[in-house]
């Protein structure tokens, strides 16, 4: 994605286009690209914002879902934002749905697609094989329906993040604290409108998740993409950009 990465106080963001905010927030292993044509489509009539959230920056009794949370409180309190809507996928839609419940007042809306929070197959937890090339490049491939999705500059990606130890150790640390991080108590408290937008193929969060979230979320609504795994925004971007924005345009002020 070639965005400037905009640095302000101790925080670095993307920010593209005008109008309501547009906060998305990425996942354990994801990167800028990973919305790349969400951002395309959705800077033509909101201000979308993707602060870079530091799973490898902090220290590691802080490395964790509240503690990305909390940074996400402070990059929204430091950028004055309000009356925004919320994305998430994967970690970060369990990162979304812990800032919701405690700033029900600012968020207008959220849209979860794979988001942790209730159950997941941990990705963090199960890659022991450093080095091995062909079975981080397996892993991977199972996020997507469509392995092929899988390119060879992701699984790079990936494969370096992981054969750096310290990298490694907070991957693990994240995983397990989404683990332990269960929402399931508390979900029934957020009001704002909930847009589920979710693979009917996921197998790291599988689809009776999407459907215990659409059960404790009393105003959410649940939209499945046949053929699509862990990353709907990249694997069938026109068919998840056309239920999003039928979702925002109803609750856009």
């Amino acid at each position: 994605m070639e965005y400037e990465i905009k640095h302000s106080g101790k925080f670095k963001y993307v920010a593209e286009g005008a109008g309501e905010p547009l906060i998305l927030l990425h996942g354990l292993f994801g990167a800028l690209s990973n919305f790349k044509d969400l951002v395309d489509h959705f800077k033509q009539s909101y201000r979308v914002i993707i602060p870079l959230l530091p799973l490898y920056d902090l220290t590691l009794i802080e490395t964790s879902v509240s503690g990305l949370a909390r940074h996400v409180t402070k990059f929204i309190e430091h950028e004055k934002l309000s009356n925004f809507h919320l994305l998430g996928n994967s970690l970060g839609g369990h990162i979304g749905l812990v800032y919701t419940l405690k700033h029900q007042n600012l968020v207008k809306s959220i849209t979860l697609t794979g988001s942790s929070g209730l159950f997941e197959n941990g990705m963090g937890e199960t890659y022991p094989k450093r080095g091995d090339y062909n079975y981080v490049q397996k892993k991977t491939e199972l996020t997507f329906y469509d392995p092929k999705v899988a390119t060879k500059e992701l699984v790079d990606e990936v494969f370096h993040i992981i054969n750096n130890r310290m990298k490694a150790l907070k991957i693990i640390a994240l995983a397990r604290s989404a683990i332990k991080h269960n929402l399931g108590d508390e979900l029934q408290e957020i009001k704002v409108p909930v847009c589920l937008i979710w693979g009917k193929n996921d197998t790291i969060t599988p689809p009776m998740v999407a459907e215990e979230f659409h059960k404790l979320l009393p105003t959410s609504e649940l939209h499945w993409i046949d053929k699509c795994g862990h990353a709907p925004m990249m694997e069938v971007p026109v068919e998840f950009n056309t239920i999003l924005t039928t979702f925002l345009n109803k609750h856009k002020a």
